[in-house]
C-alpha cells in the first residue's frame, strides 16, 4: 500500500479550469511527440492547401529549426490569429466527423506548435499582401505585414523550448533527421502530383530529398514517385495491385516474394490517401505472403486502400495514424485477395535481384604473372595432353552427358531448354537471350505443393470424427466462433453449441492428424479478436501440405533425364508462385547472355 503524496491535499480536491497556455500544452504531448510528428503536420496542411510544391527545411533534427514553404492558397489576413486558436480548422464545419476529406480536420497542429516552440507564419493569398504572425510558447503576438510570394513558410524554431522535459525525450539529431525523412518519404508517395525536396540546414547545406512532380495516370505517376523513393528494384520487382470489394478499393505496387526484406522497412500502407501504421492492415499484408515467405522474411509494398470516408474512422488518435473500419473483415480480405491475385498473375517470375546477387558472388581468378601461349610446353597442346593419345578430344569423358542433353528443343519458352544437370541438383537451361539455372528439388517442392491446393480445393477437405466430442468452454466468445461454423466446417473442422458459453468439437482435419482442438479454438478466437477473422486454421492446413511437398518433391542427388528437366522447365512456367519455394527463397537463377560477357571481359 502506498503512503499519501504529499503533494496532493487530503482534503476534497478543488476543480478547476487549466489555462488557454496548459491546455495547449497537454494537446501538443499527443500531436507533436517529436520533430517529425511537426513535420507530418505542417505538410498535411500544405497539402489540403493544395499546394503542387512544398520545400523543408530542417536544422540539427528539427530541434532547431523546421521550416515548410509551400505554394498553396495560403491563410487571408484576417484568418491568421484564429488559425492558432485550438479547435479552429477550414477543413471541417464539425457536423460530420465521418465525413473527411482531408488531411487535417481537428485544427490542433497550429496552436500545439506555438505551445511548445517559436512559431512565425507569413502568409499570403491569391491577390492580398503578405502577413505575418508569431506565437512563442503559446503567446500571441500582433500581425506584422511583410513580403513573399502566394502560399504558406511556417517556421518553428527551439522545439520543446517551453517544455524542457520533453527534450530529454528525444533521440540524436541523425536519428530525429531519419524520422523526418520517413515522414516525408510517406507523404511523398500519397501525393506523386506534388514536387517534394528535404534539405538539412548546417553550415554547408545538404539537399536530402528532392522529388519532381511527377504526371500521366494515377498509376503511371505512383510507379514514378516510388522508383524515385524507394529505388529502380523496387520498382523492376513490383506487381501493380487493383482490386475491389463492397465499397473498397485496393491499388498500388506489392514486391515479389523473393525481392522480401530482413525487416518491415519497406511496407507503406494508406487509407484514403493517409499514411497510416494499422496492425489490421499489416496482418493482411503479412497473411496474404504468408505461403510464399518464411517468419524471419517481411514482404515489401506501398498499398492505397480508398473508400468512401462513411466507411472508416480516422478520429481515432490524434497523430491520425489509426484508423477504424466499419467491416474490418471486408478490408482484411480484399487485401489478401488482390495480393494473391497478382502474385498468382505473376506466374514463376523472380526477382532481378537475385541475378544481380547471383553475378555478385561471381570471382575472378587471382591474378598471377601472366603465361603468355608461346611459353606453354607443347605436351599442353590440345591433342597432345599427358595421358590421351593423339587427336581424342580432351573432354571426350564428359561429353555423353552433355550430348545427351542437347536435344532439338526450341530455346525461346521463357525458361528455355535443359542442357545439362549439375552436381544432381541443378538445371541448367539456354534461352534464348542468356542461361537459367534451376534448384530442382526447391522448384518441384513448389509445383507440388501447388498441386496438393488445387486439388484439396476441388476435392474439399476429409474430417475425422473424434471418438469422444471436445467439450471447450469459452464464454461469451462461444458465440462469436459458432458464427464462423459454416466456414470452419469447410476447412474440416465441425463444432456445435454446447450448453451456454461452450462448444462441442465432433470433427477434426483428418491432414492435421491428432491435434489440440482447444488450443486451436482459442488461437481462432486470438485472431478474430485482433484482426477480425481468422486465418490460423487455414495457416495449419497450409503448412501440412508444404512438408508433404517438400517429401514428395524430387530430391536433391537425384539425376534426371532431358525430359524430366525440360518437363520440370515447362511445369515452372504455366504455375502461379513457382518462382520461389515454400519458404521464400528462389527456385532459378537466369544470367542474361550480356551479363555473362561482362563476367569474362568479352564487352
Amino acid at each position: 500500500m502506498h503512503a499519501p503524496d504529499p503533494n496532493i491535499s487530503q482534503s476534497a480536491p478543488k476543480i478547476r479550469q487549466l489555462d488557454e497556455a496548459a491546455v495547449n500544452r497537454i494537446a501538443a504531448g499527443e500531436v507533436v511527440e517529436r520533430p517529425a510528428s511537426a513535420v507530418k503536420e505542417l505538410i498535411e496542411n500544405s497539402i489540403d492547401a493544395g499546394a503542387s510544391r512544398i520545400d523543408v527545411t530542417v536544422a540539427e533534427g528539427g530541434k532547431r529549426l523546421i521550416r515548410v514553404e509551400d505554394n498553396g492558397c495560403g491563410i487571408p489576413a484576417e484568418d491568421l490569429q484564429l488559425a492558432l486558436s485550438r479547435h479552429a480548422t477550414s477543413k471541417i464545419d464539425g457536423s460530420d466527423l465521418l465525413n473527411i476529406h482531408t488531411f487535417g480536420f481537428r485544427g490542433e497542429a497550429l496552436p500545439s506548435l506555438g505551445a511548445v516552440g517559436r512559431l512565425k507564419i507569413n502568409s499570403r493569398v491569391s491577390g492580398a499582401d503578405t502577413y505575418a504572425l508569431e506565437v512563442q510558447g503559446g503567446h500571441l503576438g500582433t500581425l506584422q505585414p511583410t513580403s513573399g510570394q502566394q502560399g504558406t513558410v511556417v517556421e518553428l524554431r527551439d522545439l520543446f523550448f517551453a517544455t524542457p522535459a520533453r527534450l530529454k525525450f528525444l533521440r540524436t539529431d541523425r536519428a530525429e533527421m531519419q524520422a523526418v525523412t520517413d515522414v516525408v518519404k510517406r507523404l511523398a508517395m500519397a501525393e506523386p502530383y506534388v514536387r517534394f525536396t528535404l534539405t538539412e540546414a548546417t553550415d554547408k547545406p545538404r539537399q536530402v530529398l528532392s522529388f519532381l512532380a511527377e504526371t500521366g495516370d494515377p498509376m503511371d505517376a505512383l510507379a514514378g514517385r516510388l522508383r524515385a523513393v524507394l529505388g529502380r528494384e523496387f520498382s523492376e520487382n513490383a506487381l501493380a495491385i487493383d482490386a475491389e470489394r463492397e465499397g473498397l478499393h485496393l491499388s498500388g505496387y506489392a514486391a515479389l516474394p523473393t525481392y522480401s526484406r530482413g525487416s518491415a522497412v519497406q511496407q507503406y500502407l494508406f487509407v484514403n490517401g493517409r499514411p497510416v501504421r494499422d496492425k489490421l492492415l499489416i496482418g493482411a499484408l503479412r497473411a496474404a505472403y504468408s505461403d510464399f515467405l518464411s517468419r524471419d522474411r517481411h514482404p515489401a509494398a506501398v498499398l492505397f486502400l480508398d473508400c468512401d470516408p462513411q466507411l472508416v474512422d480516422v478520429n481515432v488518435h490524434p497523430a491520425k495514424s489509426e484508423v477504424r473500419f466499419r467491416d474490418p473483415g471486408v478490408a482484411r480480405g480484399l487485401i489478401v485477395s488482390g495480393l494473391r491475385h497478382a502474385l498468382a498473375e505473376a506466374g514463376h517470375r523472380a526477382s532481378t535481384t537475385v541475378s544481380g546477387e547471383t553475378l555478385g558472388a561471381f570471382t575472378a581468378p587471382a591474378e598471377g604473372p601472366r603465361i603468355y601461349q608461346m611459353d606453354r610446353p607443347a605436351a599442353h597442346h590440345w591433342g597432345q595432353q599427358p595421358g590421351l593419345a593423339e587427336g581424342t578430344a580432351p573432354f571426350a569423358s564428359a561429353s555423353a552427358r552433355v550430348e545427351e542433353l542437347i536435344e532439338d528443343i526450341p530455346t525461346d519458352f521463357p525458361l528455355g531448354a535443359a542442357r545439362a544437370q549439375l552436381h544432381e541438383n541443378y538445371v541448367v537451361a539456354q534461352t534464348s537471350d542468356g542461361m537459367v539455372i534451376v534448384d530442382q528439388h526447391a522448384a518441384h517442392e513448389r509445383l507440388v505443393y501447388e498441386r496438393l491446393k488445387r486439388q484439396l480445393a476441388a476435392n474439399g477437405i476429409a474430417s475425422q470424427a473424434l471418438l469422444v466430442p471436445q467439450i471447450v468452454e469459452l464464454g461469451n466468445d462461444a458465440a462469436r466462433l459458432l458464427e464462423m461454423a459454416e466456414e470452419l466446417a469447410e476447412l474440416g473442422f465441425v463444432i456445435e453449441l454446447f450448453g451456454s458459453g461452450a462448444v462441442a468439437v465432433h470433427e477434426t482435419p483428418a491432414i492435421l492428424g491428432q491435434i489440440d482442438a482447444e488450443g486451436v479454438i482459442r488461437d481462432l478466437l486470438d485472431d478474430l479478436h485482433a484482426l477480425g477473422d481468422s486465418g490460423t486454421l487455414r495457416a495449419r492446413i497450409d503448412a501440412i501440405l508444404s512438408r508433404v511437398a517438400c517429401h514428395g518433391s524430387v530430391r536433391s542427388g537425384r539425376r534426371m533425364s532431358a525430359d524430366e528437366m525440360n518437363a520440370l522447365l515447362r511445369e515452372m512456367e504455366a504455375t502461379p508462385h513457382s518462382g520461389q519455394c515454400n519458404h521464400g527463397r528462389p527456385t532459378y537463377v537466369e544470367l542474361k547472355l550480356k551479363d555473362i560477357e561482362r563476367l569474362f571481359g568479352r564487352t
